[in-house]
């Protein structure tokens, strides 16, 4: 294995200060307990957004933290929940009189510290659950998995509480958002956890893992490898059959990278899906490629669809200013 490291149980730790030093004008960094979260807090009667999860997933999700979207992110070690503690200290630390949401990937470890940090915090608070996750059906013993959806959540909902919307109307919002956005992952490769120091499962150069999920669980199904158009309809099928959707439906098309795929090959994935979803009568309303929630050092890439109206628009399109996203004033 070879990383950029000094010791592994020290990467997180230097990660996430070398992180914040470099976007100290707009984070700041709590180290015990662990948590991110927006240098200039937001305005009285704000509600927090905090959400978090285990590393190896960046920028997802201290990328997100600052105007427009999150107050606060708690990292957990490498693909491992945070703790409680993080997340009741973070939500300690941001809450500005509007209450407290979090906003949680349904992974169990995720789940349940959220709850109970939920139960120790004496402020009003809510919770989002995304699951997101096409390649697992609908009545999955553990419930579909949330994954590159998390950041269209975020920023939809994230837009709407800078504006003022208060606690009921954020939560309202981020279950529509989840409700309106569905995902599907392939992986070509594995990815390699420092601690483990080997590849987390195998997978033959001449085959792939469809529906894999960002820890690498296993997907629907292994595959030989396939052009890039016959992965896209799959993926893009998948999708297609879960959302309610119809001719004329206005969509964000979001091609997300796992950490190991180039630039080059993630926009030829997003020309694929674009034309998908053209032949079935959508308008790609706004597009969003690159690597934003990924696994180590995964090739592989995912995609993401909205149903967008109006609102959901014009929230999308409403400034931020994070480190891993920025636009508008």
């Amino acid at each position: 294995m070879k990383k950029f490291l000094n010791r592994v149980e020290n990467l997180l730790d230097e990660s996430l200060r070398g992180f914040t030093a470099a976007h100290s004008e707009l984070v700041t960094l709590h180290p015990d307990p662990r948590y991110v979260c927006r240098r200039r807090p937001g305005r009285s009667g704000k509600v927090a957004l905090i959400s978090g999860g285990g590393s190896g997933h960046e920028p997802l999700h201290a990328g997100f933290v600052g105007t427009g979207m999150l107050d606060a992110a708690c990292p957990g070690e490498i693909f491992t929940s945070p703790t409680p503690d993080q997340m009741l200290a973070a939500a300690q630390a941001t809450e500005q009189g509007g209450g407290v949401l979090f906003i949680v990937k349904n992974y169990a470890g995720d789940v349940m510290n959220f709850e109970i940090a939920g139960e120790m915090l004496e402020t009003a608070h809510a919770t989002v659950l995304v699951a997101d996750d096409v390649s697992l059906p609908r009545d999955h013993s553990i419930g579909r998995r949330g994954v590159a959806g998390t950041l269209v959540v975020e920023k939809i909902v994230g837009a709407a509480a800078e504006q003022g919307a208060d606690l009921a109307a954020c939560q309202a919002l981020g279950d529509r958002v989840a409700q309106a956005t569905a995902s599907m992952g392939v992986a070509l490769t594995s990815c390699t956890v420092p601690a483990l120091g080997r590849p987390t499962f195998e997978l033959a150069p001449d085959q792939m893992e469809m529906g894999v999920g960002i820890h690498g669980e296993q997907g629907r199904r292994r595959m030989n490898l396939a052009g890039a158009d016959e992965i896209v309809e799959t993926l893009s099928t998948a999708i297609a059959e879960d959302l309610p959707f119809s001719r004329g439906n206005a969509l964000l098309l979001h091609v997300n990278g796992f950490g190991g795929t180039p630039a080059l090959e993630l926009y030829l994935l997003y020309d694929a899906a674009r034309r998908h979803f053209e032949r079935r009568g959508a308008t790609i309303a706004r597009s969003l490629v690159g690597n934003y929630t990924t696994s180590l050092d995964m090739a592989g890439a995912s995609l993401t669809v909205t149903l967008l109206d109006g609102e959901l628009l014009e929230l999308w399109d409403a400034p931020v200013h994070t480190a891993a996203l920025r636009w508008g004033g």
